[in-house]
């Protein structure tokens, strides 16, 4: 028996969440207004009535309408817009065709404002009108400038040229023939934009991570401002149900200063600025009417589109625009609409919404997160039009809007010498090494490798800790290949980045090239410590004479949980494993030879199998101070994790990050220089909070002076009794903040018993 009315359920005052299986309207100011809608009811009906149910002041205030719309497919929930008389039966009929027996409708109240002053790509003076009036539709789209007359028009109906066909998405391997891309528009520029306002980002170098987000301006729109209608969801985001439900129609009708349309539709004599500019207003006004249209004919001078079910429903709408002459401007001199046919494509893809509707849609979430996944971008455009996207489609938007920003994957390998060449005149003192392999072509080389290092970067170490960590990581762009690393460590304990370069792999060859040239032009510093993990590239290269790496010119010390994961594949026990990382990281040998001992009593295989790697590479209370404390790689994989997403983008915006990651570090870490000697302070806040910490521990030992004029001392503690000569104190005073494992609190001990605080004796 079929029913007059449905029960529908309205909450508003609350903010809207999606899951990845539900939508849900959370928050402690939530309302509810029980309806019953009639199963005839009309969008503006059905708004009328809410206005009237809540007492929301309609002069004041637009309704945004999502209802929870279930799947077939198990127990999910998905939010569906609802904005025109088709979405609203296809709503009211859930009753009828699923087992839900009353409807959630969730309400976004937007306060009304008069004038938006902002353009939308090339569609400019936007602003808000009624969006209810009777008989149309909320957030049609309409012209995009005032009509203008029907004249200067060069060519006519015999102009037109070859067919479309059905605007298919082509490959992406021809895809920038689809694209509009500025060519005079730099990625540099680009790339600027992006990081210009991020703030100094300080890392520690024992830190298990980096927060690299990218923190936003204080000054955002109004929540209730029509502008937000076109703001992508937030571009922080990692997973798909983080995207923000806000926004359910993102398109807001344009002025029409000469023909006074408020219906939303297009009008002869419309002008746009481009062909590209047309053809994105007819597929936004299609995918909002939830309306197709096919390419009847399309050429450099002449645009024609009719509706996809002309011949089927006799629907009249058609649209005809040409070129202005002497101009690129496009005016529609033909116009029939709006449609009256009716296609519903809810919750299903939708043909004008191509591969590039979306580049142009994800472009700013691109830049703002280089890291967007494909189902972030498949579940923005679902948040945005309500449809639901293919993965192919989603990942060729995505790569059309890289290519659109940051250049081709092709042309950026030609590119990157330019690029290079900037570089080095504009920083003097930078180094390039480049190593290519020539061909028997003109003027043609084949790219194999390229180190580069900063001049401030070569400079600044000679200041830091004689550690370097090395490390390297996959390029996922269309070209793969690797990234090496070198980072090290200032002052403050946190990373300095030192060097890079991009190879062909991991390899023997790559790593002792790499080793070279930073030997070669980086830094020429005697027992320096390189650590890194166990590549057998790596370590020919560390014993290879030749390169400047063998002992004592430098010492090469293993990462610790890089060698505790090969330990954990080869016996697969985690009380093994835990053994060996407190064996490395004790600061006495009798705390490492008690590890030891536990170990070769559970597995003797295991002890012999760490006999085996000389002690010296892997335990801190055997590396002789080499390692200052510093146990991983973790330095190098930070920043890493810095460049997560760039290394899917083309080498040119890889190298342009390296070098404005590096300039934000350099000037966030020199003003704070500047500050602390400016308050006379003589070391970094990091020194500073580890000699605190062990002049606390230092109050409770006992120190008993055994010769003032030799200054010999007797320390005892807990755990520790030990004899300390004045010397001695004097010249490992600088320990005390470096090397973990020397007596720290007992040379601090001694120190305060001599009459003198421990800074003095650095």
């Amino acid at each position: 028996m079929s029913v007059s009315t449905i029960p529908v359920i309205c909450y508003y005052n609350g903010q809207i969440v999606r899951t990845k299986t539900d939508v849900e309207n959370e928050g402690s100011e939530t309302c509810i207004a029980p309806l019953k809608i009639p199963i005839e009811c009309t969008f503006q009906q059905l708004i009328d009535m809410i206005y009237s149910k809540t007492t929301i002041d309609k002069r004041r205030f637009n309704l945004v309408l999502i209802c929870k719309y279930p799947l077939r497919n198990g127990n999910r929930f998905q939010p569906f817009p609802v904005r025109d008389d088709s979405s609203v039966r296809e709503m009211l009929d859930l009753v009828n065709t699923t087992t839900i027996e009353e409807i959630e409708l969730y309400i976004k109240v937007v306060r009304v404002k008069a004038q938006l002053n902002q353009s939308v790509g090339g569609h400019e003076d936007l602003s808000v009108r009624d969006h209810y009036n009777a008989g149309q539709s909320v957030y049609s789209c309409g012209p995009s400038t005032g009509a203008v007359p029907n004249t200067g028009l060069d060519g006519d109906d015999d102009d037109s040229a070859d067919e479309e066909g059905n605007d298919q998405d082509v490959n992406d391997e021809h895809a920038r023939d689809d694209v509009d891309v500025d060519e005079n528009a730099s990625s540099f520029r680009t790339f600027n934009q992006v990081l210009e306002n991020e703030q100094g980002i300080y890392v520690s170098a024992q830190a298990p991570y980096c927060d690299v987000s990218n923190h936003q301006d204080d000054e955002t729109l109004d929540e209730s401002s029509p502008g937000n209608y076109h703001l992508p969801p937030t571009p922080q985001f990692d997973q798909v149900e983080n995207l923000d439900i806000a926004v359910a129609s993102c398109w807001t009708p344009w002025v029409q200063h000469t023909t006074g349309c408020l219906s939303g539709e297009f009008v002869i004599g419309q002008v746009f600025n481009s062909k590209s500019d047309l053809q994105e207003a007819a597929k936004i006004y299609s995918i909002t009417a939830h309306q197709e249209y096919v390419v009847v004919a399309s050429s450099k001078k002449l645009l024609v589109l009719k509706c996809k079910k002309a011949e089927e429903c006799h629907c009249p709408w058609k649209l005809r625009a040409m070129v202005m002459k002497d101009t690129s401007l496009f005016v529609i001199n033909k116009y029939t609409g709006p449609h009256t046919c009716v296609n519903p494509c809810l919750n299903r893809d939708h043909h004008q919404l191509d591969s590039n509707l979306v580049a142009s849609h994800i472009k700013a979430l691109i830049k703002a997160q280089f890291t967007l996944s494909t189902a972030a971008i498949q579940a923005s455009v679902m948040e945005k039009w309500g449809y639901q996207i293919s993965y192919k489609k989603a990942l060729d938007g995505k790569h059309k809007a890289i290519r659109q920003l940051f250049g081709d994957f092709f042309q950026s390998y030609t590119e990157l010498p330019r690029l290079f060449l900037a570089i080095e005149q504009s920083n003097p003192g930078s180094i390039v090494i480049w190593k290519i392999l020539e061909i028997n072509m003109p003027n043609t080389e084949i790219f194999q490798r390229v180190f580069w290092s900063f001049k401030p970067s070569i400079e600044g170490f000679q200041h830091c800790r004689p550690v370097i960590s090395i490390d390297g990581t996959h390029l996922y762009g269309k070209y793969k290949g690797k990234l090496l690393i070198t980072m090290g460590c200032d002052g403050n304990n946190q990373l300095f980045p030192l060097a890079f370069a991009i190879t062909e792999g991991k390899n023997t060859d790559s790593w002792g090239w790499f080793l070279a040239c930073i030997r070669n032009t980086v830094t020429q510093r005697m027992g320096i410590c390189v650590i890194s993990y166990r590549h057998p590239g790596i370590m020919a290269a560390m014993s290879d004479p030749h390169l400047g790496w063998a002992a004592p010119s430098a010492y090469h010390r293993i990462c610790m949980r890089h060698f505790a994961s090969n330990f954990i594949t080869r016996f697969k026990d985690n009380v093994l494993k835990n053994l060996v990382c407190r064996a490395a990281l004790a600061s006495t040998e009798r705390k490492f030879d008690k590890h030891m001992n536990t170990i070769g009593r559970i597995n003797p295989e295991a002890l012999q199998w760490l006999e085996a790697v000389p002690v010296q590479l892997w335990a801190l209370s055997h590396d002789g101070g080499r390692r200052y404390g510093l146990m991983t790689t973790n330095i190098s994989e930070v920043f890493n994790s810095v460049l997560k997403g760039v290394r899917s983008l083309p080498v040119t915006a890889l190298v342009q990050l390296t070098f404005f990651r590096l300039n934000g570090y350099f000037v966030a870490r020199r003003e704070l220089g500047a500050n602390r000697l400016a308050s006379d302070e003589r070391f970094t806040p990091y020194v500073d909070a580890q000699i605190q910490s062990h002049v606390v521990k230092a109050g409770s030992m006992e120190i008993v002076l055994y010769n003032h004029v030799q200054g010999l001392f007797h320390v005892k503690s807990r755990r520790v009794d030990t004899v300390i000569p004045l010397q001695h104190l004097r010249s490992c005073g600088i320990n005390l903040v470096s090397r973990s494992y020397e007596f720290q609190s007992q040379l601090a001990a001694a120190g305060r018993m001599y009459g003198s605080h421990s800074k003095q004796f650095t």
